[in-house]
């Protein structure tokens, strides 16, 4: 469902521990580099037209359509996060 429904997904709900920044995930480094990084590999993503992620924490393994809109939705939250 929440690949599929029509609404934004909400703030406020926890990352999980193995991707969160703080704990098991990526450190952040300097924030324009951060984002240059992940621009790069959204665009590899968009050229290639699918994901090489590994298993998600909650999703588990996705079929590449789901994987491309997950990856998708999860750019979406977090530019909102950031007024974009």
């Amino acid at each position: 469902m929440a690949l599929n429904l029509p609404v934004p997904w909400p703030s406020g709900i926890l990352t999980r521990p193995e991707i969160d920044q703080e704990a098991g995930g990526t450190k952040p480094t300097e924030f324009a580099s951060d984002v240059a990084q992940v621009e790069s590999l959204l665009d590899l993503m968009a050229a290639q037209g699918r994901t090489t992620c590994p298993a998600h924490p909650i999703f588990g393994r996705m079929s590449q359509k789901a994987g491309l809109r997950w990856a998708y939705l999860h750019t979406d939250h977090h530019l909102r996060q950031f007024g974009a």
